[in-house]
């Protein structure tokens, strides 16, 4: 068991909550950030349900990755950072700037103070949209030498995840004084739910058991939540991890109408408004000319294979996820036990 206190950003998060479940059952102790203290007894109801309670070994700071306040305090003392925050604009943020500076900004925020507090290692959560997106159709699974094509058609989310990876980087080669550096890159992450406020990756399994129109023909990798944070916890330990890059992914990428066939196959009655058929290309294609912002985003897409690979995850670190049809019946499970499908809400 290990003692030593680790900072994980963004604690309200849902990929922030499974990895501080996971480092609280390893014996760490944990500090995380929410943006307001409110929020300390949404996160400890989370880890309830997720079947630990933390007591005196969570702790919280108030800190926003948009200004300095807290953050020396957040890092004080903490031998390792999970950092998996990002800001979200939302509302009239729509401009490109608005995702990409305070994505760059608020990574190099938490690199200075850790490299500051004398903090051994960072793992930082970045995403595929840093590795796999605006390149031509390719037969190979994406790895971690790839790196999305800033020239492409990508969507601004994307662009952020690539230029605060980048940046990071940048600044351990520049200004890291000893600081170590390693980075997951999650598919779309499923698994079980904690609470109301959820992901799009589970917003999506949301919609098929609630009875869309049916499935476009888009792809997407996806991992278990819970294997996830193993693998947050792997890059946070291991020595082999240092100035390593991780894709986690379960398996191979699947279509759409993939996982809505797992769903009929193993959720029974509860999946029996998951739509059977596949929505037609060129229908996306005619709402996205509409001007409608979700076809538009899917109809980039459109029979684009974005398989990944995850064999160096095994191959350094032992990492060995579930399949990915377990995380979508987990996922599927948790939305029904929570009340968050068929109309109903918690």
């Amino acid at each position: 068991m290990n003692n030593e206190l680790v900072l994980v950003t963004g604690g309200s998060g849902f990929i922030a909550s499974h990895c501080i479940l996971k480092l609280l059952d390893a014996g760490h102790r944990v500090r995380t950030t929410v943006r307001s203290l409110k929020r300390e007894d949404d996160v400890r109801a989370m880890l309830r349900e997720g079947g630990i309670e933390p007591g005196d070994r969570l702790s919280f700071v108030a800190a926003d990755l948009t200004a300095d306040a807290g953050w020396a305090e957040a890092v004080a003392g903490c031998t390792y950072v999970m950092h998996g925050a990002s800001p979200t604009p939302s509302g009239s943020q729509t401009r490109e700037e608005d995702w990409v500076r305070p994505a760059v900004d608020g990574v190099l925020r938490v690199l200075k103070v850790a490299r500051d507090a004398g903090v051994k290692r960072v793992v930082l959560t970045s995403a595929i949209g840093a590795v796999a997106m605006g390149h031509k159709p390719q037969t190979r699974p994406f790895n971690e030498t790839d790196w999305t094509d800033l020239g492409g058609a990508i969507a601004p989310y994307q662009k952020s995840k690539t230029l605060s990876e980048r940046a990071a980087w940048d600044f351990i080669a520049r200004e890291g004084r000893g600081l170590e550096l390693s980075v997951v890159n999650p598919v779309a992450v499923l698994g079980p739910v904690l609470a109301a406020d959820f992901s799009h990756s589970i917003g999506l399994i949301k919609r098929l058991m609630d009875g869309m129109p049916g499935c476009p023909k888009v792809n997407s990798g996806y991992v278990d939540v819970r294997d996830l944070a193993d693998l947050h916890l792997l890059a946070m330990t291991s020595p082999v991890a240092k100035g390593e890059r991780f894709i986690g992914i379960s398996g191979h990428s699947l279509w759409m109408a993939e996982v809505a066939d797992v769903l009929r196959q193993r959720m029974g009655a509860a999946a029996r408004k998951v739509p059977k058929r596949e929505i037609p290309n060129w229908v996306i294609r005619l709402l996205a000319l509409r001007g409608d912002p979700t076809t538009r985003m899917l109809a980039r897409h459109l029979g684009v294979m974005m398989d990944a690979t995850s064999e160096k995850a095994t191959r350094l670190l032992g990492w060995t996820p579930r399949p990915a049809e377990e995380a979508i019946v987990a996922t599927a499970e948790s939305l029904l036990r929570l009340g968050l499908v068929g109309g109903s809400k918690a």
